[in-house]
């Protein structure tokens, strides 16, 4: 959705203008017939409304009427709850059930809100997935890796940065259904990236391009040969904060990406 949200004046002003223009086409009862309310826009008008809002405008369109529900949650591929500062968790459970053709779904937060239940709900209801940012979601346990792994097997673009209680074992076991994973960003998961979960990585995850290990203290030169064995793909690696690598290595790595 758009970054500029539109007010109920701004949604008014339009459909005057479309009543307006429907007036014109209908001097001396000909032509056809004028639109009564807003519930009578077409459902491609409205989304193309809509995506001039921001998410949070688009979530409170889906109480206007059954239509403009209906055209939404259809229609909303996108939808981007960071600008939620409390109660994110039991929005996510709310909504997961309704916007089952999301595409795209950042998560991300300023403080931990989101719980394993919310995961949970996103697995089992938006099996489109294909990106999914849940980054500094300490609350976060393996529970939602195995939810996922189950319900968003199409995920390619993944961001658990931050996750701290996240283990090298769940994340392996995510990658075995998530294989299409292009980009991944486990910055500060000093539990899950380890040398152990950079062999499964590179092993599942052929079409890996961009992976972030920033402040993954545990990641030594062994897992990244992995990588550079099984990821040919991948062109950008950041290892930032990851004391136990050698130069010797970063050598041959580029390398071998070359």
């Amino acid at each position: 959705m758009g970054e500029g949200g539109l007010g109920v004046g701004d949604l008014d002003l339009c459909f005057q203008s479309l009543m307006v223009g429907g007036d014109r086409g209908n001097k001396g009862g000909r032509g056809e017939a004028v639109m009564a309310d807003w519930k009578d826009l077409p459902t491609e008008l409205l989304l193309r409304i809509l995506s001039l809002a921001d998410d949070r405008t688009a979530i409170v369109a889906s109480g206007v009427c059954t239509g403009w529900r209906d055209a939404l949650y259809a229609g909303l591929s996108h939808l981007s709850l960071s600008w939620c500062k409390a109660n994110m968790n039991n929005l996510i459970l709310s909504l997961a059930p309704k916007f089952t053709k999301l595409q795209v779904l950042i998560l991300r937060q300023n403080r931990p809100q989101l719980e394993d239940n919310a995961i949970e709900a996103v697995a089992i209801h938006c099996h489109d997935l294909r990106g999914l940012d849940l980054s500094k979601s300490h609350r976060l346990t393996d529970g939602s890796l195995y939810a996922l792994a189950h319900g968003c097997p199409h995920l390619t673009t993944l961001n658990i940065s931050g996750c701290s209680a996240f283990s090298d074992s769940a994340l392996a076991y995510l990658t075995g259904f998530c294989k299409n994973v292009k980009c991944l960003n486990l910055c500060g998961c000093v539990k899950a990236a380890t040398d152990k979960a950079l062999q499964t990585i590179a092993y599942n995850c052929n079409q890996l391009q961009t992976l972030n290990l920033g402040w993954c203290e545990n990641i030594s030169d062994k897992g990244v040969v992995s990588l550079a064995s099984g990821c040919p793909d991948l062109r950008a690696l950041d290892l930032c904060g990851c004391v136990l690598i050698t130069g010797k290595i970063l050598f041959l790595f580029e390398y071998s990406q070359s």
